[in-house]
């Protein structure tokens, strides 16, 4: 009776490298995640406030190219618009009429100072993009795919399929958090980039793309800062729970409360801090007082605050000089302030550190909450 061998074969076909695993999951994740109507519909949505700011590149580069920057302020507080979007030609204005302590001293109208101004401005556009309407709506994005992407698994049983092949904790987590990555650069670094590039191709000269290259690296930097908490909170969010309707009530839960949480706060230090309005002060100290607390000089009444851009905005650009003493209680305030400091609009200390730690402290204990429940039925 003849003997056969039962034993292990070599394998002779085509063996993938380290780490592949990982980008099977993201893989496969982005293909299941991308299926959705409503996370197509919200990517198209993102990008839509793109359009508003592309006009703006477009105005100015326009307003560069006919040497027309010194009539901007005039226009402005003559009440035309030069944009067609008022909101943003306000923030442009207010940009150009705000030097820096650190700005050289230029000829009017040279080339140094038309590059300054230009640097000046796309930064402030730029992070005022970032943190204005794509943060608000990358949150919402990320609440439509994440939830689903490790409760799913769990509910599933999918982890007996996963970790009996070759598949480490490590690849799992890379794959899974690589999907929210993915949506992260849809929502921020493509409409970033695609603003820069814009600018590039309506302004006089290509060098321009020399003289602004730093902006790009900017747009990644500012998109790493979000990217890194949201990805990790909302994967940590998903992993405690097989409930993915749990998690994703979670997730809007936490930004909501916190936001109300930090406008509670800066809105109760606000009061404490103003002073009596019956209290006789002089002309200069109560003209500062009205510009502090947004109260209109005599006068200007509804005027003023049109001419003004909204103050989420100017905040959102760097223009307001003030400290957000609450910024580290929200997840988004947290985010605004260091994306301030990535694009060099925020250099204080006082200011960006206390925001810095607080989104460092989301990530370690997402990341620990993450690393011990994804392999936690396998040890049960």
């Amino acid at each position: 009776m003849p003997l056969h061998d039962v034993g292990y074969r070599a394998w002779n076909g085509e063996r993938r490298p380290p780490g592949s695993a990982a980008a099977v999951i993201a893989t496969t994740g982005i293909v299941l995640a991308w299926k959705s109507r409503w996370l197509r519909r919200a990517v198209l949505f993102a990008w839509s406030p793109a359009l508003a700011f592309a006009m703006t590149f477009f105005a100015f580069e326009q307003a560069v190219e006919e040497g027309r920057l010194g009539m901007l302020e005039m226009t402005a507080q003559a009440g035309r618009d030069f944009d067609g979007v008022d909101l943003l030609g306000g923030l442009v204005v207010q940009t150009l009429g705000r030097p820096t302590d650190d700005q050289p001293d230029f000829l009017p109208g040279s080339t140094e100072e038309v590059d300054y101004t230009r640097r000046n401005v796309w930064s402030r556009l730029l992070l005022a993009f970032m943190r204005a309407p794509q943060a608000v709506l990358l949150a919402v994005v990320i609440g439509l795919v994440a939830p689903t992407l490790i409760s799913r698994d769990m509910r599933a049983k999918a982890w007996l399929t996963y970790f009996t092949r070759p598949v480490s904790r490590r690849d799992y987590i890379l794959g899974k958090a690589a999907v929210l990555a993915g949506v992260v650069a849809m929502v921020t670094v493509l409409p970033g980039l695609g603003l820069w590039l814009v600018g590039v191709l309506v302004s006089p000269s290509v060098n321009v793309a020399f003289a602004t290259i730093d902006l790009p690296l900017k747009v990644m930097a500012a998109s790493v800062v979000v990217a890194v908490p949201t990805v990790l909170l909302a994967l940590a969010y998903s992993a405690v729970t097989t409930e993915s309707r749990i998690a994703g009530f979670a997730w809007f839960a936490t930004w909501a409360a916190c936001w109300i949480a930090h406008s509670a706060l800066g809105a109760a230090e606000l009061m404490a801090h103003q002073p009596d309005p019956d209290a006789e002060q002089p002309p200069e100290v109560r003209g500062f007082l009205d510009e502090a607390f947004g109260r209109p000089p005599p006068g200007r009444g509804d005027r003023h605050e049109r001419d003004r851009p909204m103050s989420w905005l100017a905040r959102a650009a760097g223009l307001d000089s003030s400290i957000d003493t609450w910024a580290w209680v929200s997840p988004y305030h947290s985010v605004g302030v260091v994306q301030a400091a990535v694009f060099g609009m925020e250099q204080r200390p006082q200011a960006f550190l206390p925001p810095l730690i607080s989104l460092t402290s989301i990530s370690v204990i997402s990341l620990v909450v993450l690393v011990r429940r994804v392999d936690a039925p396998m040890r049960s």
